[in-house]
């Protein structure tokens, strides 16, 4: 039986909304611009600029040398037109998290649970073809169904290639012209990952048999003709057992599918660092994931892989040892899956510290040399920025004594590595001054609702909800899902060096509890995993206090914290120097309106979200994220001075990105809220209305 379905010319894009602001006229033409450059192999005509990848190239920069839209007109954009991304499968309404790429005349996305290819028109949102995968238990069963990323895409032998990885576990090549499988590549156009991952029995309908998790959600990453692949697992605090699948790294022959080499992220027998997973832990441990998008230098031949916490994400008493390359950076030869260096950021990482965003890879001048550097925004607040070519820190970045554990059976690493330079771009650790004062009576409130659990800086371990000491659980600043983060992460400009990083202001509390305590009849797994619902990790993590809008214990649904709630940082890389900080947006309305804050001047806190950003030539643009204001704003990369917004239909999501075709600029932002199903939005100046078909957008 197929397993794919082809359509071709499904309905065109939603109607367009009405030019959002005042006063545009529709005859105004494009405003010239600076055309890039020919050598850039972007700019395949002087009308077209092409973002090939999801960080619009291989380097992660999401960036485009395009100053079309500008400061001046900026305010002028208006919704070129609105593609449902609802429209393909059930779906969770307020996520959406796939970046399209634009190449070969046409915008490329993934929608829905079962990651539906769409190839849409870019100048009216005309659905062209799709593809998706037949019904298959597989994809029914997979974690992290909606969380696809977006395709990758190859020319290979002259043809242009969309590559897929799906829910189910597989690796799909299709025409980019048709969305048909190209026969050639693996099996009649798939590659089953589940295969090649290690001493696992392999079912062809359920995948892994034995026990476990894997998935995938980033796309796979494309060069010098080999697909690297990644994966995903579930979040490492659900799988609350030792055991889980390892997050094995892979490369594979662009145009046969052919396996290439497999690198092992837990290493095994006889390969370097097996002993720093003690007492046998390499053999069960799992997660180690490379599940935020991968970034390359092809000149070097090197790919640039960030991997995850090792199971569980809270508890390690189970995998004692440095762990490594648990939360690190892996820069592996792309040709033959060879380590060239590594960098832990975490050792033993019992703090959920896996690394969300690409690496960022950057040309940089320092005291007069030219540097090749990679820059890893993380979520701990920390900018780690190492040499590419050899992995060394270019600032120094220190081995200090942390903490231990208290937590039995618990042996944290004694030292942990410190960024000296650049400053962190968010709070790290938590202390009494750290909380809320904005009314005496609040800050009352903070202090008796924090005092409950353990204060301490960065590195505080988890610590038992019953503990000797009598707290219930230990802060951890920034959270989980806080820092630099997979909606937001960073952006680059290659021609000014400088580095933009965009962050939450978010906190928790990670309590311990026995696991029997927790589950004393086990907990079957949901579609995985051990069938009796055997809990085999010692301690699991619990929920804390009431959780409120920032994720952590809140007063009267305030944070605790003090704001800004959410932030963008920017750095020049040349120095390492911190140039600006402005809030995410402005003051929330459950926020300005709170009665507890009647009277009070506060300022502005931000947005308790993940800031979405795009730079270009011209501009740093970005949208709030999920849960905050829905607009798209613009800001002089310079100094931060805000420039224009502009209101669109939801909330961001996850990165924007830009293109040129026929030679206006593009912008187009995965978006959605409770009230607004998912989509694709498309804004650009009047002008390109008047260069769509004749005919599109007709009832």
């Amino acid at each position: 039986m197929s397993m794919f379905t082809v359509h071709f010319r499904s309905r065109p894009g939603l109607p367009w909304l009405a030019v959002l602001a005042a006063g545009t006229l529709p005859w105004l033409a494009a405003a010239p611009s600076a055309q890039p450059q020919a050598s850039d192999p972007r700019a395949t005509s002087p009308q077209t600029y092409e973002w090939p990848s999801w960080g619009g190239d291989e380097r992660s920069s999401r960036y485009a040398p395009l100053d079309q839209v500008n400061a001046e007109n900026f305010g002028k954009l208006q919704v070129l037109w609105r593609w449902s991304a609802a429209n393909f499968g059930p779906a969770p309404d307020f996520i959406y998290r796939a970046t399209p790429i634009y190449v070969n005349g046409k915008l490329y996305t993934v929608a829905g649970t079962r990651r539906t290819v769409a190839c849409i028109d870019p100048l009216t949102g005309e659905t062209l073809w799709i593809f998706r995968e037949k019904e298959n238990p597989r994809w029914a069963r997979s974690t992290r169904q909606n969380y696809g990323k977006g395709v990758a895409f190859a020319r290979v032998d002259g043809r242009p290639t969309i590559y897929l990885m799906t829910p189910g576990f597989y690796l799909w090549a299709l025409d980019a012209d048709t969305g048909q499988p190209l026969p050639f590549f693996g099996n009649n156009g798939v590659v089953d990952l589940a295969l090649g991952l290690g001493p696992y029995s392999v079912d062809p309908d359920h995948g892994v048999a034995d026990w476990g998790d894997i998935t995938s959600s980033s796309a796979p990453l494309v060069v010098n003709g080999v697909v690297v692949v990644g994966n995903s697992h579930d979040r490492g605090y659900y799988p609350e057992n030792r055991e889980n699948i390892p997050g094995v790294v892979r490369g594979y022959d662009a145009k046969t599918g052919r396996m290439m080499w497999r690198f092992n992220p837990v290493p095994r027998p006889g390969e370097p660092n097996n002993d720093t997973w003690e007492e046998g832990s390499w053999e069960y441990t799992g997660n180690v994931s490379p599940w935020a998008p991968l970034s390359a230098d092809s000149k070097l031949g090197l790919v640039y892989v960030p991997t995850d916490t090792p199971t569980n994400d809270y508890y390690g008493g189970s995998r004692p040892g440095k762990n490594v390359y648990g939360t690190s950076l892996l820069a592996l030869d792309i040709q033959t899956g060879k380590l060239r260096w590594y960098y832990q950021f975490v050792h033993h990482d019992v703090w959920n510290m896996d690394i969300p965003d690409a690496p960022h890879l950057m040309d940089v001048t320092i005291k007069g040399q030219r540097v090749p550097v990679v820059a890893q925004a993380t979520k701990q607040g920390w900018i780690y920025v190492l040499n590419r070519e050899t992995g060394q820190p270019i600032w120094p970045i220190e081995e200090r004594a942390v903490p231990a554990s208290d937590v039995p059976r618990e042996k944290l690493w004694p030292t942990q590595p410190f960024v000296t330079w650049p400053e962190p771009f968010e709070q790290q650790g938590m202390s009494e001054d750290d909380l809320i004062d904005f009314t005496p009576a609040l800050r009352a409130e903070a202090l008796k609702t924090a005092r409950r659990y353990r204060m301490g800086p960065i590195f505080t371990p988890p610590s038992l909800e019953k503990a000797a000491d009598g707290t219930e659980g230990a802060w951890m600043v920034p959270s989980s899902n806080g820092g630099a983060n997979i909606p937001g992460g960073a952006a680059v400009d290659p021609e000014t060096g400088w580095f933009y990083v965009a962050s939450q202001h978010s906190y928790e509390v990670i309590a311990l509890v026995p696991a029997q305590e927790k589950y004393p009849n086990g907990k079957p797994w949901p579609g995985w995993g051990s069938p009796d619902g055997k809990i085999t990790s010692l301690y699991v993590s619990t929920s804390v206090g009431a959780r409120g809008p920032t994720g952590g214990p809140d007063n009267r649904a305030l944070p605790l914290v003090k704001p800004p709630y959410g932030r963008i940082v920017a750095y020049d890389m040349n120095t390492g120097d911190k140039k600006w900080m402005i809030p995410n947006g402005e003051t929330p309305e459950w926020i300005r309106t709170h009665p507890a804050l009647k009277g009070v001047n506060i300022g502005n806190t931000g947005q308790n979200a993940h800031a979405n950003l795009l730079v270009t030539k011209s501009l740093l643009m970005y949208g709030e994220g999920r849960g905050a204001d829905k607009y798209l704003r613009a800001v002089d990369k310079a100094s931060g001075k805000e420039l224009g917004k502009i209101e669109i239909p939801a909330p961001t999501n996850t990165a924007p990105m830009t293109f040129m075709h026929n030679g206006h600029q593009v912008i187009v932002m995965a978006v959605a809220s409770a009230s607004v199903p998912a989509e694709l939005v498309a804004v650009a100046l009047p002008a390109a209305r008047q260069r769509r078909a004749p005919n599109a957008g007709a009832q």
